[in-house]
């Protein structure tokens, strides 16, 4: 399946149950990417944190973040902000509380992103049309 047949499937804002097939679905291709640059579809992989991005569950961020990490390509392709669905603060405050390394280094680069403005004007909803013009 690649990202136009994805996006047709589930579009940006997929239902509580089809959430679960999204979660699958970017698993795999984390696996398969971070097993081998390349071998995961990183820009299926950005869409469906797109779509995570959109229902703003707290305990998806370290699935994004795994994505995002995944590889030098996916690093690239998968914005930072698509951590944040559920807003900033409320994102590093969820991150601060898990006192794992991954949670850790997902937190840091968050503060430095931050730091370099990559946060300025931010907020979900404006984030959201930024992705809605981009898949239309």
């Amino acid at each position: 399946m690649d990202e136009d047949q994805w996006l047709l499937r589930q579009g940006l804002h997929p239902d509580g149950c089809s959430l679960d097939e999204v979660r699958v679905l970017l698993g795999e291709q984390t696996r398969l990417e971070r097993g081998s640059q390349g071998h995961g579809d990183t820009l299926l992989m950005k869409l469906c944190c797109v779509q995570l991005f959109h229902a703003a569950v707290p305990n998806d961020v370290l699935l994004i973040w795994n994505a995002k990490t995944a590889s030098w390509d996916a690093d690239c392709s998968i914005d930072i902000q698509l951590l944040c669905g559920g807003g900033l603060e409320r994102t590093k405050a969820y991150l601060a509380a898990h006192p794992t390394q991954e949670s850790r280094a997902a937190l840091a680069r968050l503060l430095y992103c931050e730091e370099a403005g990559d946060f300025d004007g931010f907020s979900p909803a404006e984030q959201s049309a930024v992705y809605a013009a981009y898949y239309s």
